[in-house]
């Protein structure tokens, strides 16, 4: 969102759709996560507390780890987001991960924006344990991407350089 933020200041125009994905706490603890748009309409994407009211339906749910992932809720605000229209000059995908490759429209609607040709930043998690999702490692792996690993101590540097790399692949308005 940092990157988003920079490339909106210098380039007030910039028609960029997609979402990102928030941590919800209650205290100090991560009861959940919840999927933006970037226009801030806000849904409901894994918890580790159900309501009352979605407590049976919820039982069908996949689950990671401590979370249970609301498949529907995710994809009533994620998907129409990665509808390919011809003014959008950015798209941002947070993340292509477990939780949000349960919806099994969701990875068809990533290629169908990777086959646009819009130039997209995406986040993917490392493999862990040697053991990659097959659908990040065909992103990871993908002709056109470039991979950067983020940490808190190269944030800033990395944040640069992907800003650098996509402003010369945007259009100037």
């Amino acid at each position: 969102m940092k990157v988003l933020e920079t490339l909106r200041a210098s380039n007030p125009n910039l028609k960029a759709q997609g979402f990102y994905t928030s941590e919800i706490r209650q205290g100090m603890e991560r009861v959940g996560f919840e999927v933006v748009t970037l226009d801030g309409r806000q849904a409901p994407l894994a918890s580790t507390t159900v309501s009352r009211n979605s407590r049976a339906e919820s039982q069908r749910w996949p689950s990671v780890g401590r979370f249970k992932v609301d498949i529907t809720s995710f994809e009533s605000l994620a998907l129409p987001e990665l509808q390919v229209k011809e003014d959008t000059d950015l798209f941002i995908i947070d993340e292509i991960g477990k939780m949000e490759l349960f919806s099994s429209s969701f990875f068809p609607a990533v290629l169908r924006v990777l086959e646009s040709n819009i130039p997209i930043l995406a986040t993917i998690p490392i493999p862990k344990f040697g053991r990659d999702i097959p659908e990040v490692a065909r992103m990871r792996n993908h002709p056109g991407a470039t991979i950067f690993t983020i940490n808190t101590r190269n944030r800033e540097a990395v944040k640069e350089q992907i800003y650098t790399q996509l402003v010369d692949v945007l259009p100037r308005t």
